[in-house]
């Protein structure tokens, strides 16, 4: 069907990808298009095909998730990526943020959840596990202090984003206009000195400018 959600898998243990394999089949809308237990027959499969998610391991042999991402993401620099993890994993967790994932989930996690991780990501947001990201902000992940102070717009603006609105989103709640939103998106990226949404939510968290629910 056309309008299905493409999926990749990439986990070395192949009785936790077959599992996968099993729940995303009966999640109507979704189909695996390809899984392997190596990143590089991945990268392979890149250079022809992009599916719409890709679910990846981190701890992987002969090439990590970690590795894996950051030459998928230069390949196909809009690939939705979110990190398979356990706990254990947590020393990779900036690596995977830097290399560019959209969103981490935990290995034990349940069927509704990830469906809500994958449609939340395909549809161009950003998905974290609660436990994961109390985890990233509180122990292990660490981003600096921001070197300027943000103003009281750009406050606003962070909550919103760290809640997962888009840029129009903000701009309709705030009323302002979408190209003031993006420039103070700008600003609050230079000021916490992070790369992506996922780094901006830990920093923010660090900071104590958004505080998990």
């Amino acid at each position: 069907m056309e309008n299905q959600i493409k999926i990749a898998i990439i986990d070395d243990h192949d009785l936790f990808r077959e599992g996968i394999k099993l729940v995303i089949g009966q999640i109507e809308g979704f189909e695996v298009v390809f899984d392997t237990s190596n990143g590089n027959y991945f990268l392979q499969f890149l250079q022809n095909t992009c599916p719409d998610v890709v679910l990846m391991d981190i701890g992987m042999p002969i090439i990590d998730g970690v590795e894996t991402t950051r030459k998928a993401m230069a390949l196909r620099p809009n690939l939705n990526v979110i990190a398979l993890t356990m706990f254990a994993d947590m020393t990779h967790y900036t690596q995977m943020i830097n290399a560019g994932v959209k969103g981490f989930i935990l290995k034990k996690a349940n069927k509704f959840e990830l469906q809500q991780a994958i449609n939340t990501v395909f549809e161009g947001g950003n998905y974290f596990s609660q436990e994961i990201l109390q985890k990233m902000a509180f122990q292990s992940v660490r981003f600096p202090t921001a070197t300027n102070q943000l103003t009281n717009r750009e406050i606003d603006i962070l909550n919103l984003i760290c809640q997962g609105l888009t840029s129009h989103e903000i701009a309709e709640k705030l009323f302002i206009s979408a190209k003031t939103v993006e420039t103070h998106r700008s600003n609050i990226f230079l000021k916490a000195d992070v790369h992506n949404i996922a780094g901006l939510i830990v920093w923010a968290i660090n900071n104590n400018y958004f505080a998990l629910e």
